[in-house]
């Protein structure tokens, strides 16, 4: 029987069962094509990354002996929609059964049910055998419940894999290590050189430009930085637990203008492309740790581990326990267009200035400056989570729609109404000080809260509690804030709201 078998380009697992045997009656496709570059504005470095992967990767296949069908961008042959595509093939090659393992994407699990449902061959659909959790696991697990914490998902699943674990408890006594995870990086602390993997991409640049694929951001054509193959997303593994671990939960959400890697582990993308397994990637983690408890705490492994076993599984999890619904999700209202600097970097806040020059550069932010620099701004301001999502989606060099746009418009913009967070992720400029070298020499200061100077997040914070507190002032979690802002003076509190509103009116000069 001839058989088909579709491979995303997230789809990347060297360890899948698929490739156990070789059989030439099966063939394997891949395919560059418009369909997928188009639907965001993607960042240069996020469309090379894929290519790149999928085109070793196909490489990789033939190499053990399997069949492969490949479409680059050009090929004359290629419609550029995944289903025509699969069609010509099915009928070009008098292919007996279509198979293909389960999208990511909900937009692309929707397009192959309905393409399989309009074949007359046999089909089957396979797992990715890539999550450590199924896609209703997490569902099953909060059944009955209004609110998912990500706490208790996270314990049920170190038990699960017992991942430092001692029996049934945790190894020291105590699950989470969060409060050891906020350090501000000393001014004369120099962090590791990050990994770089320096490729020529010239000929893809090219292509993508003759073929009228409009991008984002910024690339060196002789130098493409980013691990794209199984061999070097294991050593950039192996360099973040050698030269980061050590440092990486203490650190973790400090920010810097002087380095944009410190000591996070930049392999999202390999993860999210599933050239790395996650838990390979945790149990490396955790054996380094053990063999190395001299000089690397628990809180550093347990702090790196968490994004993985917990936060990621869990947001997988809330995609498709709340998907299609949640991408229209807009609790707060909010309808503000993004400011046209988020684009560029031009703007005179410091803090968002250059985290998103950084996105630009490096296609790279981490977490903090996600939630609490540009996301943190884009709440305050009140932009529409249709917006945010977009931009977060097309910047990022990891951002696949599953882990995008629960992060986004669930914890970092709140548009969810409180189903990834329990409380909108705001803050004044007083957190972007405490966490960040930012402030010291911005256009704006970090104290005051009105005047030609006042740093925007100072006003903006206070606006957007008394804009939203018909939905916000009964959250347990968020009450002080409406405390302060009720002892206010009348006078001190309609400054404040001018100049939010000063600044909301002028946004695009900020």
């Amino acid at each position: 029987m001839k058989t088909l078998r579709l491979l995303l380009g997230d789809q990347l697992n060297h360890q899948h069962s698929w490739y156990e045997q070789n059989d030439k009656q099966i063939i394997y496709c891949l395919f560059e094509m418009r369909q997928e570059t188009d639907y965001a504005p993607h960042h240069i470095q996020k469309v090379l990354a894929f290519f790149l992967a999928m085109r070793a990767f196909a490489k990789h296949l033939e190499d053990q002996g399997h069949q492969v069908i490949y479409y680059t961008l050009d090929a004359s042959e290629n419609t550029q929609s995944l289903t025509n595509n699969l069609q010509q093939i099915i009928e070009q090659q008098g292919v007996d059964k279509f198979e293909y393992q389960l999208p990511d994407e909900y937009r692309l699990d929707l397009q192959l049910k309905t393409f399989c449902d309009s074949l007359d061959i046999e089909t089957q659909v396979y797992d990715t055998e890539h999550f450590l959790s199924s896609r209703t696991d997490l569902s099953e697990f909060f059944e009955g419940k209004k609110t998912y914490l990500m706490e208790s998902f996270y314990r049920h699943m170190r038990k699960r894999y017992d991942i430092l674990m001692d029996g049934d408890q945790p190894q020291t006594g105590q699950w989470n290590y969060d409060a050891d995870n906020r350090k501000k990086i000393p001014k004369d602390h120099v962090p590791p050189h990050p990994k770089l993997f320096e490729k020529e991409v010239t000929g893809i640049i090219e292509l993508l430009e003759t073929s009228g694929v409009k991008t984002i951001g910024k690339v060196n054509p002789k130098a493409f930085i980013w691990p794209v193959t199984r061999a070097e997303s294991l050593e950039q593994l192996k360099f973040f637990l050698e030269q980061c671990l050590e440092y990486f939960g203490k650190f973790q959400d400090a920010m810097t203008p002087q380095y944009w890697s410190l000591y996070h582990s930049r392999i999202s993308f390999s993860l999210n492309a599933k050239l790395l397994h996650p838990l390979e990637v945790i149990k490396a983690a955790e054996e380094y740790w053990q063999d190395n408890q001299n000089k690397i705490d628990i809180a550093q492994v347990e702090g790196f581990i968490r994004q993985i076993l917990g936060w990621r599984e869990y947001m997988r999890g809330i995609y498709w326990a709340k998907m299609p619904e949640y991408k229209n999700k807009n609790f707060l209202g909010h309808t503000r267009k993004l400011p046209s600097w988020f684009w560029t970097g031009k703007t005179k806040m410091r803090c968002v200035s250059h985290a998103i020059q950084q996105s630009l550069d490096y296609a790279y932010a981490h977490h903090i400056q996600r939630l609490m620099i540009t996301g943190n701004f884009a709440l305050l301001a009140g932009v529409a989570p249709d917006e945010v999502d977009e931009w977060y989606l097309g910047i990022y060099i990891d951002a696949i729609q599953w882990v995008e746009i629960t992060n986004t418009r669930g914890m970092s913009q709140f548009a969810d109404g409180g189903i990834v967070g329990t409380k909108p992720y705001v803050s004044s400029a007083n957190y972007v000080n405490k966490m960040s070298h930012y402030c010291k020499d911005c256009h704006y200061s970090y104290k005051d809260k009105t005047g030609a100077k006042a740093c925007p997040f100072n006003s903006l914070y206070w606006d957007f509690y008394d804009r939203h507190e018909d939905k916000l002032a009964k959250n347990p979690r968020i009450g002080m804030a409406y405390r302060l802002w009720n002892k206010m003076e009348a006078e001190k509190k309609e400054a404040i709201l001018k100049q939010a509103n000063h600044y909301l009116s002028n946004i695009e000069e900020l």
